[in-house]
């Protein structure tokens, strides 16, 4: 990579930091109108509105576009197997033992970090879970610190196995699942990265930059580099058998700057969440783009 394009992708991951006066937590940002259109729009296809009633379908949006975040949900506290997707939660465990002196940073663990988000590699992601400890990694889960698993919020993000055959097998206290993840939980990861408040405005920039680019190019991705190429994105995905997850933030410009969580066990999982994005992308463009939303 050349050093201007990496110092212009170094430049983009900075995220912006709120003052605390202007803080306002995801969950009190669940907008009215939005979340009216989310519904509706899903629920006009049959297939998604079956789902969707059988608890096999969620779905979490944030419009980071204005002034404040605009969040809706569907499903948004079911908590569902999502495969690869919950090795978020091992990065988060990864920056938070960096930070508190348990884990030494090295270039080979900083390695393991870009290889488990970027190409989801079950290794990698073993490995660091072994570095850093299952009881470690579900600690910082449960921690008020950051509530990424909350038993008042139907749990949410869940690492309970290692990703190889071997080794114990600890399930999430409210639904025994191993891999697990809720819309709302993975939303609240990439806000509170956007914003610079997990962990610290510098470990936020850290964790962005592991999930920038990602070489995986199926579900939203694929429909993000079709609609358009040149915006940024940060994403994991999780697919298992018919349970298929997927997680992005997308920072595009003038209008495309948002946050999409899906969550589908469905056969046609992969097929569902590629349709999805461009259908949500039509609730949150600007009357001025709409009929052409590509931005690029």
């Amino acid at each position: 990579m050349k050093l201007v394009t990496l110092t212009l992708l170094l430049a983009v991951l900075v995220p912006h930091v709120a003052n605390a006066d202007d803080w306002q937590p995801l969950y009190e940002s669940v907008d009215p109108e939005l979340q009216k259109v989310l519904e509706a729009r899903l629920s006009a296809n049959p297939e998604w509105k079956r789902l969707i009633a059988r608890k096999k379908m969620a779905i979490g949006l944030v419009d980071l576009s204005g002034d404040a975040p605009r969040f809706a949900r569907v499903n948004g506290n079911e908590m569902m197997y999502a495969a690869s997707l919950p090795k978020i939660a091992i990065l988060i465990a990864a920056y938070a033992s960096f930070d508190d002196g348990s884990l030494k940073e090295t270039p080979e663990i900083r390695k393991d970090l870009g290889d488990m988000i970027r190409v989801s590699s079950n290794s990698a992601a073993t490995r660091m879970i072994d570095r850093i400890g299952m009881k470690k990694i579900q600690a910082v889960l449960k921690d008020p610190k950051y509530g990424f698993y909350d038993e008042k919020r139907g749990g949410g993000l869940w690492v309970g196995k290692r990703f190889a055959s071997s080794g114990p097998r600890i399930g999430d206290p409210i639904h025994n699942i191993s891999h697990g993840a809720t819309a709302t939980q993975v939303c609240r990861v990439f806000y509170l990265l956007s914003e610079g408040r997990l962990i610290s405005p510098e470990r936020s920039e850290q964790m962005l930059a592991d999930l920038v680019d990602p070489h995986l190019h199926h579900k939203f991705v694929s429909q993000v580099e079709a609609l358009a190429p040149d915006a940024r994105m940060y994403r994991k995905s999780g697919t298992w058998k018919q349970w298929h997850a997927d997680a992005i933030m997308v920072r595009g410009t003038l209008w495309r700057d948002y946050i999409l969580v899906g969550l589908v066990e469905s056969e046609k999982g992969e097929s569902i969440l590629r349709q999805v994005l461009p259908v949500v992308e039509e609730l949150i463009v600007p009357q001025e783009f709409a009929g052409g939303i590509d931005d690029e």
